[in-house]
This record gives C-alpha cells, structure tokens and sequence, in this order.
C-alpha cells in the first residue's frame, strides 16, 4: 500500500484526533492511528475505548488497505519537517513501513489494522443539530465546573437537557455550578445525558470558528458529533446527575451590580494575600460600597480594596474562595455582572447583567466560613 499527502496537511489532521489516543499499557495498539485508505481518501483513527475521533482528507493513491501507526514517533517526525510532499510506503504482509520526505527515508513498523479496536456507529439515535459557535459557547462557559472527583463520575462530564423549548448544559464540583441554555437550540423530544469532560474538551478543540452545523446523534449509551470532515464519538457517563435546580437558591434579595473586569482584577490582586490553601477573600457591602479583603496570618500578609458598585439589599459579610470567583468572572460575558445574596451561609449567584436573548448564563458559588478575626 502506498500514497502521497502534504506533511503539513497530515499534520493538521493527526493533532486533531491525537488527543483521543491513549498510551495504555493493557492494549498497546492504542498508542496508534489507525490509516485506512479508500477511494483517495486516507481515513485516520485515534481512540481510547471511551472516546473515539476520526477525521478523512484526500491523498494521491490508487490502493486499499489499512495500518496501525505509532503515533508519538510519527508526530515527532511531522512537527520537524517542513511542507512538503510525504510518501509512504507498507508492507502489507509486515507492516513495515516506509517514510520519504524529500532526501529523507525513514522506517518504522506498524502493525495489522485489523486488531484497531473497531470505531463505534451510530445505532438506534435520536439526533439534533446545533451550530458550532453554540457548543463552543456552552463549552466554555460549562467545562471549568467540571469534578475531578472520580469518587462522583456523574459530576465528572457535563449534563445536557434538551427539551422541545431550549437546550441546557450543567456542570458542578459541590462547590461551584453553571447552569448554561440555549433557547435558540431545540430538540424534537426531552431527554438527558452526562457528557464526558476529555471529549468535550476534544470537541471544543476540533470546532472551527466558523459557524457551521454540527449533528449530534445519542443513544442510550454514547454520542456522536459530525461535522466537516471529523467524526467524535463518546461513552456517555452512565449515572444519576444531582438535581441541581433544588441547589439554586430563589430568594435573594440582596444584589449587587458592579463591573466585571474592575471586580475581577481586585480579587486577582487581593487573592496573593490570602491564605494559600484557603483563598478565603472577604466581602463587605455596606451602601454602595464593596469592600474586599483577605489575609494571611501564618505570614501577616493582608490586601483590602474598596470599589463602587450598586447594591440593594442589607448589609453583609460573606466568604468566598477567591478562585471559583476568578474562574467565573473570566467565564462571563459583558461588562457588569450581578452578584445575588441571601444570607453569609448561603450560596450566591452570579448573572451577567446583559444577557443575549438566547442565551440564559447562571453560576453559582458556596461561601466559606469566615474567622471574625479582623
């Protein structure tokens, strides 16, 4: 078997699907790609039995076949060699392969595309399209929440409602929460599932910027995302997801509305003097007036700021870990934010002050304790 491609091109098309190969050491044909080649076109395949991408594009060659390649020391050799024309050359009995690119050979052995764990299909799915700008959106605002306790795996993906009225995507670690939807986005039915975090990250990765369909088919058991030329197809995580909305406090009667970025530097600066494991932060509204401040007595480091900002509501102290603040404001569109608050030990909610009609942003953050000792 024998074809020609661009490097640059093949390149492209490998860092792609790169991310959904494994270096496992139960199955080493895992560290591979799989090459198939049909009809001109070169079929390229990367998995890791849980999340699985495939991408084609058009190479110069009259033959069929397949071939497991390793893919670290094929990357390593694309990223030094400039574009150019590549051939490559396999033995279809050994599965050695040969690689030419301008005075350069080089050889190394592949193994039989056969024992490539076959690719998931499509079987009894449901489908719905959205468009890319929405999933990088909700991707985005959504993937930053997501647990890395592998003691909740419902926790560790994002959880997607769609319904006939607006589609929502949901992430949390017990200490923060997004809730993002779309009412742009429908589905023909209600129905639900957990979306694992490696794949979207993946997905996120592999959508261009500009704004085409992507269809997005499920069952009961994975999801498939098609779009140009890229196939991704995922094991949805089987779990229960919390009922999140019994978390989301509705009486807040106290809000705050104050500039993002200005409220998002302060806590930037005010954090280095907090407490290194806590990043306890400390707001004080009072008036039209936030005062923020931390401290940190193993090292008597303090920071206390004072901003402006509109307030309704009684006065309060609450704690916050200055971190999932950060992580959200950083997240949130527009330039004023508004920060909703009931009680010191309840959670707050943080609203973009101008929301785009279609789209409805909510995040939630716990506060900490606070130690009265200043």
């Amino acid at each position: 078997m024998r074809f020609i491609v661009s490097t640059s091109t093949l390149l492209k098309h490998l860092q792609t699907v790169n991310g959904a190969s494994s270096s496992s050491t139960v199955l080493p044909i895992l560290e591979n790609f799989l090459f198939e080649i049909k009809d001109g076109n070169l079929t390229i395949s990367a998995t890791d039995l849980q999340t699985s991408m495939t991408t084609a594009l058009a190479v110069e060659s009259k033959e069929e076949g397949k071939v497991a390649v390793p893919s670290k020391i094929l990357l390593d050799t694309l990223k030094t060699l400039p574009d150019q024309p590549i051939a490559f050359n396999i033995d279809d009995t050994t599965f050695a392969i040969e690689i030419s690119a301008g005075d350069g050979k080089y050889k190394l052995s592949g193994e039989n595309g056969d024992d490539f764990p076959k690719i998931p299909v499509v079987e009894n799915a449901s489908s719905v399209n959205l468009p890319a700008s929405v999933l990088t959106e909700a991707i985005t605002k959504t993937i930053f929440a997501v647990s890395n306790d592998e003691l909740r795996p419902a926790m560790t993906g994002v959880f997607c409602q769609l319904s006939p009225q607006h589609i929502t995507f949901v992430a949390t670690d017990a200490h923060k929460l997004v809730r993002y939807r779309r009412m742009d986005s429908k589905a023909d039915k209600a129905t639900s599932f957990i979306l694992p975090k490696k794949a979207l990250t993946l997905l996120k990765a592999a959508l261009p910027s500009t704004d085409i369909n992507v269809s997005v088919d499920y069952n009961a058991t994975s999801a498939f995302f098609k779009f140009e030329n890229i196939n991704l197809v995922c094991r949805l995580i089987d779990e229960r997801y919390p009922d999140y909305e019994a978390v989301i406090p509705q009486n807040n009667p106290n809000k705050l509305i104050i500039d993002r970025s200005l409220f998002l530097n302060t806590l930037r600066r005010v954090v280095i003097f907090a407490n290194k494991t806590t990043h306890q932060v400390r707001l004080k509204i009072s008036g039209s007036e936030l005062n923020i401040s931390s401290e940190d007595l193993d090292f008597a480091n303090e920071a206390h700021e004072r901003l402006s900002c509109q307030y309704d509501g009684e006065d309060l102290e609450i704690g916050f870990n200055a971190r999932f603040l950060i992580e959200m404001l950083s997240n949130l569109s527009g330039d004023e934010v508004t920060l909703e608050l009931s009680t010191p030990n309840r959670a707050g909610l943080l609203i973009p002050q101008t929301n785009d009609e279609n789209e409805d942003v909510l995040m939630l953050v716990m506060p900490v304790m606070l130690n009265n000792s200043y």
